[in-house]
């Protein structure tokens, strides 16, 4: 009898053993498998993205494997069901991190985990092969900080150009202008139609030339619900508090700035003017200035002119930059503009000392109009003599 009683009890224990754990029944297999034929012999393959599995984003954190080809590399990882995934790949660091040919950084890779899943991912193009070209064509320093998130909002890169001087002079502050469409400010690789507002090329010049204070530039970059964040709702409402209590804290400690509302600007083009008129205009505790180029101000089927005619005098100075060209959708932007510059004087502001228009009648609604416009609001507001 005990022979036997002991033959159950290790079928048992061995049952036991060998059934699923909780993890296991409850998770699905989702296995990245990444081909690299241009990585070093010496390179590695991280992934990073919005699950503690996948690093929370860390560029170095989540390695894979090299498989017996030196070009191929995997990782198996389990997800609850129904997951929904954002990663990227990176060879450690931000800076080195995949991308389209050109250099052009490509969106994150989605994926909503249902079943037990193997990806097949070929990568062609590292961030870093393209370095020299891009800083040929940044001048000064640029920093990133990479999917900075916020409440209700997605985390979304921002790059922050800093003044000619500002490692040496460490005692100075600065002011800080922070702008909408972060990618197209600077580089052309990042910017969607291949051409830049050329921000780190006329603020520097200026600067250099003593013709404007020194100043600090934070570029925002967009997301897909673009529209929706520059726009007048409840999301544009979520995209301004993110700008006001996420963004502006990080920078003021991180950098140094002068932080008080008469040294903080904003500025963007298009949507990016109205979203732009409206930080200044709903936070004026907060902005002074507002650069707003070709800004979609009264035209179907927006209307902030309505607002603003609403809310009358606000009982802080401001200082407003409003242009627009003449050909396309430029001149159909310009009676809100004239509406909207109308409404001002009305409630008692002043053409010439608190709002300012210039029109290029020839120019159309794109990044190269906007560069040749750009350095009209930076001695406007910080000028010298």
């Amino acid at each position: 009898m005990y022979p036997q009683m002991k033959r159950i009890f290790f079928f048992l224990l061995l049952t036991i053993l060998t059934l699923p754990t909780l993890s296991q029944t409850d998770t699905l297999s989702v296995r990245f498998q990444v081909k690299t034929p241009n990585l070093s012999d010496s390179g590695k393959v991280y992934i990073a993205g919005n699950r503690p599995q996948l690093g929370n984003w860390h560029p170095g954190r989540v390695a894979l494997s090299k498989d017996h080809s030196n070009s191929t590399w995997s990782l198996e990882l389990r997800f609850a069901r129904g997951e929904m995934l954002e990663y990227k790949f990176t060879k450690g660091k931000w800076s080195n991190e995949a991308v389209l040919e050109g250099g052009l950084v490509p969106p994150n890779n989605k994926l909503t985990v249902e079943n037990d899943t193997t990806l097949y991912i070929e990568i062609k193009y590292w961030k870093d092969a393209f370095t020299a070209e891009v800083q040929r064509g940044i001048t000064g320093i640029v920093n990133y900080h990479r999917r900075v998130g916020g409440t209700g909002i997605d985390p979304r890169d921002l790059v922050v150009w800093l003044p000619p001087g500002y490692e040496e002079n460490i005692q100075q502050r600065y002011p800080v202008l922070y702008m909408q469409d972060g990618q197209n400010l600077f580089d052309p690789l990042t910017s969607t139609f291949g051409m830049d507002w050329q921000v780190d090329e006329t603020a520097d010049s200026l600067i250099r030339l003593q013709k404007i204070d020194p100043l600090i530039v934070v570029g925002i970059y967009n997301t897909n619900l673009r529209s929706r964040e520059y726009s007048p709702n409840d999301t544009g409402s979520a995209y301004m508090k993110y700008v006001v209590q996420t963004v502006k804290p990080l920078i003021d400690n991180t950098y140094r700035t002068l932080p008080d509302r008469d040294h903080t600007a904003t500025g963007g083009s298009s949507l990016g003017g109205l979203i732009s008129f409206m930080l200044m205009w709903e936070y004026p505790d907060i902005f002074s200035k507002a650069a707003c180029f070709s800004p979609v101000l009264k035209i179907e089927p927006y209307d902030y002119v309505s607002r603003v005619q609403q809310d009358g005098r606000r009982n802080f100075p401001i200082k407003i930059y409003l242009d627009n060209g003449g050909v396309g959708l430029e001149a159909k932007l310009q009676p809100g503009i004239e509406e909207m510059m109308a409404t001002l004087d009305s409630i008692g502001y002043m053409k010439g000392t608190d709002f300012f228009w210039y029109l290029d009648s020839t120019a159309q609604h794109n990044e190269s109009a906007w560069a040749r416009r750009f350095w009209r609001p930076l001695v406007l507001f910080w000028g010298r003599n």
